[in-house]
């Protein structure tokens, strides 16, 4: 039994989170510490993850509001699944509603702001166009790489587009928010959420170190994450390449957000989804 109280636990659980996105040793926190510096250091913080993931959350809303019509639609909507997830849940806890989810929002950055308050990094505007130059560069490279991956398995390449058929009945305006979309809440819910409260929950429950606590959760979460997409109304048929293809996908966005935190990874998976959807890559 841990002597923590429900409280010390809970900050806990964020500081092994954040050590997972960052595993760069940093200084803890105190009136001693140092910002990070640099843009490497810099952009996988949370209060630049914050800022840079709020673009792609008013782009989304607006967008569906858009595509669909109207506010009119609500809950009813044709959304991405994982946001329907999370809104289910505030929902339950009774904080469902545009205005509510505009509190949430503004109380993740004020938490965001108060807890990196003895060491936030400097507000650099370029630095955001180096997220998404990067997130660019990602995107394009992990689409060839995995769909080359695939044709080297099933002896056939399998192209990007084939793996968003269930969005093709839609318009372009709906694809690109739900593409945006999938990019900010596919990360929040599978990345940040998922394999890192799996990690979080081999490390308290195994014996595992940490690195393979981490590759677990990694798996898991990449199964999980390519089989959802299977599933429900507007999900594909199911093909093994087209469900491998998803899996190796999952995976490399994993080593994005592990290795480059939050923000670049969920602007890598919007980029891409965008570039599909447009019919990019060719």
């Amino acid at each position: 039994m841990s002597d923590l109280s429900p409280r010390e636990e809970a900050e806990r659980a964020a500081r092994e989170i954040e050590r997972l996105a960052n595993p760069d040793p940093q200084p803890t926190a105190g009136p001693a510490s140092l910002p990070p510096a640099g843009y490497w250091a810099v952009t996988k913080s949370a209060t630049y993850a914050f800022w840079a993931a709020l673009p792609l959350f008013v782009l989304y809303e607006v967008g569906i509001v858009v595509a669909n019509g109207g506010i009119s639609g609500g809950m009813g909507q044709v959304r991405v699944g994982a946001d329907i997830w999370i809104k289910s849940f505030l929902n339950a806890l009774g904080l469902g509603g545009g205005l509510m989810l505009g509190v949430v929002v503004l109380a993740l950055g004020l938490a965001v702001w108060w807890r990196e308050r003895h060491r936030r990094p400097p507000f650099v505007p370029k630095y955001f166009g180096g997220i998404l130059v990067e997130s660019l560069v990602y995107a394009v490279v992990l689409a060839f790489l995995v769909s080359g991956m695939v044709g080297a398995i099933f002896g056939a390449w399998v192209l990007p587009d084939l793996a968003l058929a269930q969005m093709s009945e839609f318009g372009l305006g709906l694809q690109l928010a739900l593409s945006i979309g999938a990019g900010l809440y596919e990360e929040l819910v599978f990345r940040v959420l998922l394999v890192g409260g799996l990690f979080l929950g081999l490390l308290k429950f195994t014996k595992l170190d940490r690195t393979k606590a981490y590759i677990i959760a990694a798996l898991v979460g990449a199964v999980l994450f390519s089989a959802v997409h299977h599933m429900g109304s507007f999900g594909d048929p199911f093909t093994l390449s087209v469900f491998t293809f998803r899996f190796l996908f999952g995976l490399a966005l994993n080593a994005v957000f592990l290795l480059r935190g939050f923000a670049v990874a969920a602007w890598t998976h919007a980029i891409y989804d965008v570039l599909v959807v447009t019919g990019s890559f060719g």
